[in-house]
């Protein structure tokens, strides 16, 4: 594939990826602000001679702002915060403020006229919110959050991780446009009712205390997290389209790359994953980057050229993460089965929290999932990167010379990764008797059978179902009448802090609904959880060191339950995985 058609894949994938997020339930929140500031500000009125009227030309530039400000924020945000030592969601925080006193000056004149005071020495006729409204665009892109689509987490790892290219940009800017046409659509669609429906063509100042209204309504649902609770009751009728998009080739090509793509890793493209027979995909790119090496002499780092003559599974892992740890017994079965058949399995620790870079968290685990096999730290994830890796677990089955021969990504298909194992021992050393074909079971549940993975830090909060807003900081929580499915709800006094939760009284507690068959919490610290089934069973768990995760439920057939979990004072609360 030429360069020239990578980079049209990224701006037909970034556009449509775009367009289909612009449609999906998370833009509704910012609806009524894009069709009140941008459509009816920017209609002329009649009778009003006093009036000043918005240019015609005002839709245009509050996207072209939400647009500029959403690619930076998302694109370099987290680098530029990071560098300066700055909380990562200051930047949310501010666009609120903005988006407050933009809403307070539409309603009250004099405060308008306050806020214009230090802007006078522009040479302007009309500085207020009447004009061209790309201040009100920045501010709306600083806190438009849409839903976290295969585009946009393509270009968040790629952001992140500090490999911004001339790809990534494109991905990026090409995305922002899809999801601004949608919502320019609906602002120009604004001007147009407003303009032709009589009652509204003299009332100029009602529709601007109606912005107002509006404004001040989106930043406080935003302070209260109201738009995460709304796409919680919406299905997103987008999923299918947004599925059908990552995995067209076009598709599995762009995301990819995300501006990642080198000579090393380029022909990675020709393996499908899942694919039932070998390819060649390329040399192996090389491990980088490592911080640490586990389970080796000395704890001697491993290069993959020293590797030749032996069949290598390259396994991408993070402890706390729940599809890992069910991938886990199959991994541990064929370097058990195969190691002395010429199989070597090299775990890489890609961390998700931050916490599991900590290399003593990543040993305890490792210790407790049996993993004997090599382990190594990828904290700046370097080789993830190498690989344009964006999946745990990952499997990349490399043959005796050093080349890519297959890739699995997420859970399952574990009968046909050890066929394809089989058959790299068989073709590196011809005659060789293997052992018989391992038989761990296969528990990979069915793609939205069961609850999601639910973190309780206010930076990744998924699935809270409570009354009381969820931020960061001490507060008192009550458990609702009606608790969602597939939810949490707090009650008792807690501090919620960006990566987990913790009680600052006795008798705080967690209460879950859920859909699993198996139900674990990852917890910290030192002290107990009590676990209360809705049928009153209950035993206490004891916690004590570093994260790590802890059975609630360990059964056997899916079904739908609820559990209440006492937490003591000490014990840090990070997330629930399902299996």
């Amino acid at each position: 594939m030429t360069e020239t058609r990578i980079e049209m894949d990224q701006i037909i994938i970034g556009l449509l990826g775009g367009l289909i997020t612009g449609i999906s339930p998370c833009i509704l929140p910012v609806l009524p602000v894009i069709f009140l500031t941008a459509g009816a500000q920017s209609a002329q009125f009649d009778g009003q001679d006093d009036a000043v009227p918005a240019r015609r030309s005002r839709p245009f530039f509050v996207i072209l702002g939400l647009m500029l400000s959403f690619t930076l924020v998302t694109l370099v945000g987290s680098l530029v915060l990071g560098a300066l030592g700055l909380p990562q969601d200051i930047i949310r925080w501010l666009g609120i403020i903005v988006l407050i006193l933009i809403g307070v000056g539409l309603l009250v004149p004099q405060v308008e006229r306050l806020l214009e005071k230090p802007f006078g020495w522009i040479p302007t006729k009309n500085v207020k919110n009447r004009g061209n409204g790309f201040g009100v665009g920045l501010a709306l892109g600083a806190v438009f959050v849409p839903c976290a689509g295969p585009v946009l987490a393509a270009i968040i790892v790629a952001g992140s991780t500090g490999q911004i290219g001339v790809g990534t940009i494109m991905l990026t800017v090409s995305f922002a446009v899809g999801v601004a046409i949608p919502l320019l659509i609906f602002a120009l669609a604004g001007r147009g009712v407003v303009e032709r429906i009589r009652a509204f063509r003299t009332r100029e100042r009602g529709l601007r205390i109606a912005a107002g209204v509006a404004m001040l309504a989106l930043a406080v649902g935003l302070i209260f997290n109201v738009p995460q609770a709304l796409q919680q009751l919406l299905p997103d009728y987008t999923a299918g389209l947004q599925k059908d998009l990552s995995e067209s080739d076009a598709g599995e090509s762009a995301l990819g790359l995300g501006g990642l793509v080198t000579d090393e890793n380029r022909q990675l493209d020709n393996c499908e994953s899942g694919a039932d027979e070998l390819a060649e995909c390329g040399t192996a790119p090389a491990i980088r980057g490592i911080d640490q090496w586990l389970n080796t002499p000395g704890g001697e780092a491993i290069d993959l050229a020293d590797l030749k003559g032996k069949v290598v599974l390259i396994d991408f892992w993070a402890y706390s993460c729940i599809n890992c740890q069910r991938a886990i017994p199959h991994v541990n079965a064929w370097y058990e089965a195969y190691a002395d058949s010429g199989l070597e399995v090299i775990g890489i620790h890609s961390p998700e929290y931050a916490f599991e870079k900590n290399p003593d968290n990543v040993a305890a685990g490792a210790k407790d999932f049996g993993i004997a096999y090599p382990v190594a730290l990828d904290n700046s994830l370097s080789t993830w990167t190498a690989y344009r890796n964006r999946y745990w677990p990952a499997h990349y089955l490399i043959d005796a010379n050093g080349v890519v021969r297959a890739i699995s990504f997420g859970e399952g298909n574990y009968a046909t990764t050890e066929k394809l194992i089989r058959e790299l021992l068989e073709d590196a050393n011809p005659g060789i008797e293997l052992p018989p074909a391992t038989e761990t079971a296969d528990e990979t549940p069915d793609i939205g059978e069961t609850t999601r993975e639910t973190f309780l830090g206010s930076s990744k909060d998924v699935n809270y179902g409570g009354a009381e807003p969820y931020r960061a900081g001490e507060g008192t929580f009550t458990f609702p009448k009606k608790q969602p499915a597939d939810s949490f709800a707090l009650d008792g006094d807690w501090t919620i802090e960006t990566q987990f939760a913790t009680p600052t009284t006795q008798s705080a507690s967690v209460r879950l609904n859920y859909r699993a068959a198996e139900v674990r919490m990852v917890l910290a610290g030192s002290g107990t959880i009590t676990v209360r089934d809705e049928n009153g069973k209950e035993r206490t768990i004891t916690v004590d060191g570093t994260p790590r995760s802890y059975a609630l439920v360990d059964g056997s057939d899916l079904s739908s339950g609820q559990l209440t979990v006492e937490v003591s004072p000490g014990v840090q609360a990070y997330s629930f995985t399902f299996g």
